[in-house]
């Protein structure tokens, strides 16, 4: 039954960079100010509603403990263990930017702060911040993390992180995608919870979008 389900998974992961890579080819570069149209948002949320469903369809008999949908043995050990994993992850990605661009390869960095679309801006801050950290991280570190355990941790850490990255789509943001990847994994992997991650993906978005409206 396992080995079903992990090629389920692995097929949900395929077609995600497959349409996401697509995407990007067909596209061309992103908008710059796309977080001020309500499209972005209305089309990331359908995606990941439909992503939602078939992890639940695939997770079916599998149980919560294997997910990482549980609380971790200890919040405080698992809050100190987020916040310095989060401080990592911010170093190496602010170190990756001026190389990479990766935010603006997203379309995370805007020309300049527009008042006038605040509400579109705040819906895609409700799906970037929110919807896509549960989203993610219960199809990565934990559906994908639960099928790839049995192959030892570097594998189960080490595979959900390149298809975390490679999901996306983009080029630049493969390897700080990559990075994030693995540091969320070892989160997991250290408390055994699907939850850290959730709050770390979530933080780390936040303070992407904060960054922007700065600029």
């Amino acid at each position: 039954m396992r080995a079903g389900k992990l090629a389920a998974w692995l097929s949900l992961v395929t077609a995600l960079a497959a349409i996401n890579y697509g995407s990007r080819l067909a596209g061309g570069k992103p908008d710059r100010n796309a977080l001020y149209h309500y499209d972005l948002a209305i089309g990331g949320l359908l995606i990941y509603l439909i992503m939602l469903a078939l992890v639940a369809w695939i997770a079916h008999e599998i149980p919560r403990r294997a997910l990482g949908l549980r609380a971790p043995a200890s919040w405080p050990r698992a809050l100190g263990l987020t916040l310095a994993v989060l401080i990592g992850i911010l170093i190496v990605e602010r170190a990756l930017e001026p190389l990479l661009h990766a935010g603006r390869e997203q379309g995370l960095e805007p020309t300049r702060w527009q008042p006038d679309h605040a509400g579109a801006f705040a819906f895609n801050a409700v799906v970037i911040a929110l919807v896509a950290p549960f989203t993610e991280e219960l199809t990565f570190r934990g559906l994908g993390f639960g099928l790839l355990a049995r192959f030892g941790p570097v594998i189960a850490v080490g595979g959900t992180a390149f298809a975390f990255a490679a999901a996306h789509g983009l080029v630049a943001g493969l390897i700080p995608l990559f990075v994030f990847g693995l540091g969320v994994g070892l989160l997991r992997l250290r408390t055994g919870s699907v939850y850290p991650g959730m709050l770390l993906h979530a933080c780390f978005n936040g303070a992407v979008l904060a960054l922007a409206a700065a600029t």
